[in-house]
C-alpha cells in the first residue's frame, strides 16, 4: 500500500508540473507577450502568409505605414528595387541570371498570398552576382487608415540563399536562410539610414518561434514581432534620428532572452 500511495503521489505532482507548464506556455506568458496598443486594428489579422496551395509560409515580421507612394519612395531611397511582376519573359530573364550568374536585380518573387490575395509590392537587394541570392521583402496592404491615419502594410521580409526543390510540392523555388529577423532589421535599418523613418515601433506577430516551416519547407525561426515604421511622407528625407517606442517591459525582456536563444542555433 505505501509503494500505490508513493506512486499516486508522484503522478500527482507530475500532473501539477504539467499544468503549470501549460498555463505558462499556452496562457500566460503569449498574454504577457501580445501588443497591439500602437497599431490595434491588425490585432485580429494572421501574421502568416499562404502559397497558392494554402500552405503556410513565410512569417510576416515588418510593417509599414504611409501610401503607396511613400512606401516606393522610401524603398528605393533605402536601396531595396522594386521586383518585376512574374512574366514569361522576366522567368525566362531569372533562369538566365541563375545559370549564367549574371545580375538580374528586377527579379521576379515567386507569388504569397496574404488573407487569400497576392502581394502588393515586391522589392529586392541583391546579393551576390545573380538572382539565386538576394534580400526581399513582399507587402500587402492591410489598413486603408491605421493610428496615424495613413495606411498600414504589413510584410515578409527574407533571404534567398539558394534555388532548388521545394520539399512539399517539388517545384522549383528559392529556399530561405532561417534567421528571418536579420533580413527585417537589415529593412529596417536600411530605411533609418536612408532619413525615411519618422517612428519606429513593435506589435505581435507570429510569436516566438524556433522550428517554424515555410511553404516550401524551409526551416526558419523568429521573435514574432513585426517592426512597424512610420514612414515620411512624399519621400522627404528625416534629419533626425527616428523615434523608437519602446515594447512593454516583458515584451522587451522577451526579446533580449529570445536573442540568445538565436545566437547559440541560429545562422543565416
Amino acid at each position: 500500500m505505501a509503494v500505490v500511495e508513493k506512486e499516486r503521489r508522484m503522478w500527482h505532482w507530475v500532473l501539477l508540473v504539467v499544468l503549470a507548464w501549460a498555463g505558462l506556455a499556452y496562457i500566460l506568458l503569449p498574454r504577457l507577450w501580445t501588443h497591439h496598443e500602437r497599431q490595434p486594428g491588425i490585432a485580429h489579422l494572421p501574421m502568416v502568409t499562404q502559397t497558392k496551395q494554402g500552405i503556410p509560409g513565410d512569417p510576416i515580421d515588418v510593417g509599414l505605414v504611409g501610401t503607396r507612394d511613400d512606401v516606393v519612395r522610401a524603398m528605393i531611397a533605402a536601396g531595396w528595387t522594386p521586383a518585376d511582376p512574374v512574366t514569361l519573359k522576366s522567368s525566362i530573364e531569372i533562369v538566365g541570371s541563375v545559370l549564367l550568374r549574371r545580375p538580374d536585380p528586377k527579379a521576379p518573387v515567386s507569388p504569397l498570398y496574404y488573407d487569400g490575395r497576392v502581394e502588393d509590392l515586391a522589392f529586392e537587394k541583391e546579393i551576390g552576382r545573380s538572382a539565386d541570392r538576394r534580400d526581399h521583402v513582399r507587402f500587402w496592404k492591410v489598413l486603408d487608415a491605421g493610428e496615424e491615419g495613413a495606411p498600414v502594410w504589413l510584410g515578409s521580409a527574407t533571404y534567398d540563399k539558394g534555388v532548388g526543390l521545394s520539399h512539399y510540392t517539388g517545384a522549383v523555388t528559392h529556399h530561405i536562410g532561417p534567421d528571418v529577423d536579420a533580413v527585417r532589421d537589415l529593412l529596417v535599418d536600411d530605411l533609418k539610414a536612408a532619413g525615411m523613418v519618422r517612428t519606429l515601433y513593435q506589435v505581435t506577430g507570429v510569436g516566438p518561434t524556433l522550428f517554424g516551416r515555410n511553404g516550401g519547407g524551409d526551416r526558419y525561426y523568429t521573435d514574432g514581432e513585426v517592426w512597424l515604421a512610420r514612414l515620411t511622407v512624399n519621400g522627404e528625407k528625416n534629419a533626425n534620428p527616428p523615434t523608437i517606442v519602446s515594447p512593454p517591459p516583458a515584451v522587451l525582456m522577451k526579446d533580449n532572452l529570445w536573442r540568445q536563444i538565436a545566437g547559440l542555433v541560429g545562422d543565416r
